[in-house]
């Protein structure tokens, strides 16, 4: 349940006003694992342009009050960079075909609410929306399990993703670079991507019947 949270959906410009609020979400939740990203809230902010700059894109806010205790993202994959595009040019999928999410972020006192389920209800029914897209996608970094850096106990989202139909694709991988925590030399992670056929809503398979 998400009690008394209010969880809003943006599109485009409408991000801008909350461009710095994300931005400094982004860098707290980012600095744990598996991230590990020591993270610059300019760099964000203007990370997040690309969003707002994006007639496609799409923001989901979880607001406790006007406090921004969540965010999750998203844009069509053709308006971002060759970079993320790089591995479905690779595997020979049109790039138009898919919707990519960005990240969700949530401080850990908020998670367990069931909001996780609900970025990815949101950002999937805008994908739908459009009529545009035939999947969706995101990438998650890859960790080496018996890394000493992870928390005791802790655990993935993996079962969470598979739950909501998504499938890693072994191959399709983007490379990044960033600073962790104590070291301020950006080095090279893995992240796969997950993939997950566009499925239409109960209410448009209903009608299709």
């Amino acid at each position: 349940m998400t009690g008394s949270i209010e969880v809003r959906r943006l599109a485009g410009r409408e991000l801008e006003p909350w461009l710095e609020a994300v931005a400094a979400l982004r860098v707290a939740v980012f600095r744990d694992w598996p991230y590990l990203y020591e993270g610059d809230p300019a760099y964000e902010t203007e990370y997040l342009r690309a969003y707002a700059a994006s007639a496609g894109a799409v923001v989901v806010l979880a607001l406790d009050g006007e406090r921004v205790v969540g965010a999750s993202t998203g844009l069509p994959l053709a308006d971002d960079t060759l970079e993320f595009q790089r591995p479905f040019l690779d595997a020979g999928r049109p790039v138009d075909d898919v919707f990519y999410f960005g990240e969700s972020v949530l401080l850990p006192e908020y998670r367990g609410r069931g909001l996780g389920h609900r970025f990815f209800d949101e950002r999937e029914a805008h994908a739908r929306a459009s009529g545009r897209f035939r999947w969706t996608a995101f990438c998650a970094v890859d960790r080496d399990p018996a890394d000493p850096r992870r928390p005791p106990g802790h655990r993935g989202n993996e079962a969470f993703w598979i739950g909501r139909g998504y499938v890693r694709q072994p191959g399709m991988t983007v490379r990044l670079a960033w600073p962790e925590p104590g070291d301020p030399t950006p080095t090279e992670k893995p992240l796969t991507f997950w993939l997950r056929p566009l499925a239409p809503s109960s209410q448009e398979s209903l009608l299709a019947r």
